[in-house]
Formats: structure tokens, sequence, C-alpha cells
């Protein structure tokens, strides 16, 4: 069966969202699972935009064989080479032998590499601000390197003011029936997967989205086709804005992330949430490293403003949990927030200066003093005290 939607009177969406799959890139859980978006342009020269992940393989074909109607593709423009999009390229050159390729010349190397040597002839190696006609439709294309590969690249409809963005501006979550963003009951949950998707997809390459967004800033974008998640339209503002904020490391609230064995870290978390809400800080929320997926913890640590790492002692270090949750947030190059620490040590804390350390390089701002907590966080009131006043001085 296909089902093909119309995004425009000449766009049509081919893609297809996965629900079965358990993990996103093999790590990132999907409980809401995962569109895989492909479009195709038609026009005097027909332009099928990127193709889709094995997963979905046999809807993409259905829709792709009926919007066609029988004919084929003139060009496939490759914006990301990524297997989640680009699993069907090689089946797509063998079912359309005239059809021939758009992509950048580090999308062509990469073509080679996973399919094998590609006649040059069937390729067009596209640069900066180059473009293509296709009739009423003229295409644009630019450079994305590291949003999140580096020969990616997003193309721009002149005529109808659509960017087709790569992974920029995706999401987590399968679609259900609204390919609109705007005809769905969106809300802060859909944002929030928007966010961890961006985190741990994309975060650690603010510099570049900064980059790409400048681009954007100087096109009149009327409407923005990603790979993943519906179209977007009507919110276009406040996605650019969050964009914005996430990719200069610009976060509000406390989050609280807790390493705790027996509950006595848990204890000296807790209590610190409750002194920052009776001071006015009232965007807190306490994770514990060990209940909840990293995924959700990087997302968490994009979202905030001030991080507090509350740890245990372990084996002359810190927790293992909190060690891992730390070296996960330095790999993504999470930086430029303010920072609290709280340790706990039966006999020989050691938790906080191994935090430090970890994190050292990534220019953070620490905020009042390190808590030490020995055994039971009973006695240790006033130091929380102390460290409620500094992070709610700066909140």
């Amino acid at each position: 069966m296909h089902i093909t939607q119309s995004v425009t009177e000449d766009l049509i969406y081919l893609g297809a969202s996965d629900r079965r799959g358990r993990l996103f890139e093999n790590v990132y859980p999907i409980p809401e699972g995962v569109s895989y978006n492909s479009y195709l342009l038609k026009d005097e020269k027909t332009a099928l935009l990127d193709t889709a992940d094995k997963a979905v393989s046999e809807r993409f074909w259905a829709n792709l064989k009926a919007a066609l109607g029988g004919g084929a593709p003139d060009w496939l423009i490759i914006s990301h080479m990524e297997p989640d999009h680009a699993a069907n390229i090689a089946a797509v050159l063998a079912h359309y032998p005239e059809t021939r390729v758009l992509c950048t010349a580090g999308a062509s190397r990469m073509l080679d590499q996973f399919f094998g040597p590609v006649p040059a002839e069937r390729k067009q190696i596209v640069k900066e601000g180059e473009t293509l006609c296709l009739g009423r439709h003229t295409l644009r294309f630019f450079t994305a390197p590291m949003v999140h590969w580096p020969e990616v690249m997003v193309t721009f409809d002149e005529t109808d003011g659509t960017l087709f963005s790569a992974d920029a501006f995706g999401t987590f979550g399968a679609l259900n029936g609204a390919l609109f963003a705007d005809e769905a009951e969106t809300g802060a949950h859909e944002w929030a997967e928007m966010l961890r998707y961006y985190a741990n997809i994309v975060g650690k390459y603010g510099a570049q989205v900064q980059a790409l967004l400048k681009k954007a800033a100087g096109l009149p974008v009327r409407m923005i086709c990603p790979l993943h998640g519906p179209v977007r339209r009507k919110e276009i503002p406040e996605l650019l804005s969050r964009y914005d904020r996430w990719s200069r490391g610009e976060g509000e609230g406390v989050v609280i992330f807790c390493g705790t064995i027996y509950g006595h870290t848990q204890d000296a978390a807790d209590y610190l949430a409750v002194q920052l809400n009776r001071r006015g800080v009232t965007n807190v929320r306490v994770h514990d490293v060990s209940a909840r997926e990293p995924s959700f913890l990087l997302a968490e640590a994009w979202r905030c403003g001030t991080a507090v790492f509350a740890s245990s002692s372990y084996n002359a270090g810190v927790f293992v949990n909190m060690e891992n949750l730390l070296h996960d947030l330095k790999a993504h190059d999470w930086k430029n927030r303010k920072v609290a620490y709280i340790e706990n040590g039966t006999w020989a804390p050691s938790a906080a200066r191994t935090m430090k350390a970890i994190l050292e390089g990534q220019n953070l701002t620490e905020i009042g003093s390190t808590v030490t907590i020995r055994s039971s966080a009973d006695g240790s009131e006033a130091a929380l005290d102390a460290l409620a006043d500094a992070i709610a001085a700066e909140a």
C-alpha cells in the first residue's frame, strides 16, 4: 500500500514512520518511533530528495512508484549519506538507470564507499550557492558541514520558499497522521523530544549550527522539510529561536543530577531542590543518573542554565553512572554553563575532584562551594542552604 501526502501542489511526501525499532542509531531510545522523510518535487524535471531507511523500504518504494506514476526521477538529490536516509540509493539508481545524482563532493566519496563506484556521468557535484532549474522551481544548495556529518547540504526551493534541511530541525517521534506540525497536537513534550534529538545528534556542533542559521536567516523560508519529524510552517520563528539558543549553549532553569547508591546523596539533592524552590527558583528538576536513560539526561543538560552534580564517591573516583554521564557531556561538548558540586564519601570523599577533572576545559563557571557529605546527609543542611543561596543569586 502507498500512503503519499501532498506538501504543496508540486511536492509529495514519500516518507514513512518506524514504530518497531527500539533504538535510533542503535543507541537512542525511540519509544514513540521515528519518521524517515523523503520528498519528490515534480516539475519539467523531477527531483527525488533523499531516500529512506531500510526499515521503511517497502513503504518508500510503494510511495515513490505511486508518485511517479510510471515515470522516473531525473535527479536524486542527496543531502546526507547516513544510511537512515541513504539505504535505498543503490536500488533507486539500479531501478532508474537514467536518474542522475546531485550531491556534494564529500557525499560523492561516501556514495562510492557505501555502494561501490557510481559512474562519473551519473553524478553532478554541487558547490555552495549553486542552483538547479527544474522548470518552474529553482533549487539552490548550501553546504552544512558537521550538521551532523561533514558532507551535508541543505536545499532551498526559491520558488516556494521551502528549505529541505537534512537532519537540522528534526525530531524523534513517528508521524501520527498529520504531516504538518501545526496540524498535530503539539506541546512541551514534542519540544522536549526535539531538544533530545538536537542534544544527542547535533548538539556537539553548535558552531556549525550557528553557521547554518546565518545562511537560513538570509533566505525567505516559508516552510521547512526535515529528514525526521513533521513539516514546519507556522512555528518557524520559534524553531529558529530555539536552535539559536541551543547552539549557543544558552539554557534555563536548574537540573540536579544525582548519583546515589543507598539514597543518602539523593536526600541531599532533594533537600537542595526544596531550598531552591523556597528561594523562588521554580524551574528545577532532579534526575537519578542510574534510573534515567542517558539520552534524556543529555537533553536535560542542554535545557538547563545551571547543573548541580551530586554524587557518591566510588573506587577513589566518582559513582560509575555519574562518570558515564560526565564523559557523555564532554563528548558532546556541553559547555558554557554554571555548575555546582555535591559529593558523598564515608571515609575518603573523591567525587567532586573527579567530576571537576572530567569537565575541565568546558568553560564552566562554578557556583558556591562544594558540599561534602559524610555518609548521611544529616548535618549538611547549612552547607546546602549556602549552596541554594548561591545558585538562587545566579538564577
